[in-house]
């Protein structure tokens, strides 16, 4: 059900009956772009069923689900749309387009081959635990969860978010695991690693399917190399990637965790909504904790 986490902090005090919650979102619900339009962005049901319920409750955890439709037309293709009208120009009138007349004739180009060009649908997964006061985006980029967050503040007045910050930073602490080789209790450092120079070289090492504790990866270290994104294991339950901007990406489970388990509903989503986030919500505290604890708003890691 997750693949990335972004995790944020909701603002204190914060609180919306779930019913309400449903309407608001239904007020900024998805439809598909227009003809000549380039982006469309609104809520969905998570469940996937049309007229359903735009909040879904599993275990006491809130469900939300974003679509972003985008149409785009490839700019080789505007290029020789230009390129052939302002050609036309200069041939009946003996003059070249200036500037701005070409700037018009390419947004009336973009204009027209719009409605011809195919869109291109992606969804976000939000996870709002209301009981730890955290939302968790399933976003692979900071771009894309801008853009969530947006839609969120849009759609709820007053839901104050910010990114959960560790007193200990994430490339700190990688860094310290693959040197003592001594990961936090609870979690295991796999073989995926990638190490990023902090000076004007950017060097970057990336390690895939290949033992960390050796010599050349604390080498590395010891040179001043950072790491940007680091390969681990949970309980041996669940497999992710941490980043250097504590995001958790590339989540897996292991086999065991689907052990006992068994779909009762018809389309699954309980059945992975429960098994993603249970384990998700143990994972992440030993995360954090395993970080040095949450940083107080406004102090800035170490």
């Amino acid at each position: 059900m997750f693949k990335n986490l972004l995790v944020y902090r909701m603002a204190a005090g914060w609180t919306m009956a779930i019913d309400r919650l449903d309407e608001l979102l239904a007020q900024d619900a998805f439809t598909e772009c227009g003809a000549s339009q380039e982006k469309s962005v609104g809520w969905i049901p998570p469940r996937g069923k049309a007229h359903g319920a735009f909040v879904e409750v599993v275990d006491g955890q809130w469900l939300l689900k974003l679509m972003i439709e985008t149409k785009a037309v490839p700019a080789s293709v505007i290029k020789r749309k230009v390129d052939e009208q302002c050609a036309q120009i200069e041939a009946s009138t003996g003059r070249k387009p200036g500037k701005k007349e070409s700037r018009d004739i390419k947004d009336d180009a973009k204009l027209a081959l719009l409605p011809m060009a195919f869109s291109k649908q992606g969804t976000v997964q939000v996870w709002i635990d209301p009981k730890a006061s955290l939302v968790m985006l399933d976003a692979g980029s900071s771009a894309k969860a801008d853009e969530v967050l947006t839609c969120l503040a849009k759609a709820i007045d007053g839901l104050g978010l910010s990114l959960v910050q560790t007193t200990v930073s994430a490339a700190s602490a990688m860094a310290e695991w693959l040197r003592s080789g001594e990961p936090p209790a609870g979690f295991a450092i796999m073989r995926e690693c990638e190490l990023k120079a902090a000076d004007e070289t950017q060097a970057v090492v990336r390690y895939a399917r290949h033992a960390l504790d050796i010599d050349e990866v604390r080498q590395h270290i010891a040179a001043g190399k950072l790491p940007t994104k680091l390969a681990l294991n949970w309980d041996d339950r669940v497999n992710f990637i941490l980043t250097d901007a504590f995001q958790i990406k590339k989540i897996s489970f292991e086999d065991v965790v689907f052990e006992g388990t068994s779909a009762k509903d018809d389309d699954g989503f309980d059945t992975d909504a429960a098994i993603a986030t249970g384990e998700l919500r143990k994972l992440i505290p030993d995360l954090v904790l395993g970080l040095g604890g949450e940083l107080a708003t406004g102090a800035s890691p170490g």
